[in-house]
């Protein structure tokens, strides 16, 4: 089979995050209609989140927030939202980039989304200089990780990129 160099299965992904960022918007502008709630899993890690230590401490890898009755100043950007969620009883600010989510749920119909996430890029070796006759061989593309909570990395870059079926979520 040939190489995807295109990359399909990230495009699919971040055209499915499009519709977290835009269900999250409505909620932002008019709140949650009716029965609508959401939970939203993500990598904790990811670049761009931000959480207080106490948070981070308690959940190390991943965690997943639920957007129902108590959230606040909901802001959604093009690359990432931000809530404030009570903890305990704490108020907490959180940033949550759209790179770094893992799961989105909508119970009240059923509709759900499971991404994968990108791992951070690995350095480079050092390459030695190729002489000048020799041609540019084209990279392969970075592994995306599984989704698949506490699966280690090595697991996650043996897996490839899978696509997500809306049946499993759907009612029957």
């Amino acid at each position: 089979m040939p190489d995807d160099l295109m990359r399909y299965d990230l495009l699919a992904q971040n055209a499915l995050k499009g519709v977290v960022r835009e269900a999250l918007r409505i909620a932002e502008t008019q709140g949650l209609p009716g029965e609508h709630h959401f939970y939203i899993a993500f990598n904790t890690r990811s670049p761009g989140v931000e959480l207080s230590e106490k948070i981070a401490a308690r959940y190390p890898r991943e965690m997943t927030i639920v957007l129902q009755h108590q959230y606040w100043n909901l802001k959604v950007h093009d690359d990432r939202f931000e809530v404030e969620l009570s903890f305990d009883n704490v108020p907490e600010h959180l940033v949550i980039p759209f790179d770094a989510v893992k799961g989105f749920l909508d119970p009240a119909v059923q509709f759900g989304l499971q991404f994968e996430t990108q791992a951070a890029p690995r350095p480079r070796e050092v390459e030695q200089p190729k002489p000048a006759t020799a041609k540019a061989e084209p990279q392969p593309a970075p592994a995306i990780p599984s989704a698949h909570g506490e699966a280690g990395e090595e697991q996650a870059q043996d897996e490839a990129a899978k696509v997500v079926s809306l049946d499993q979520f759907r009612k029957k």
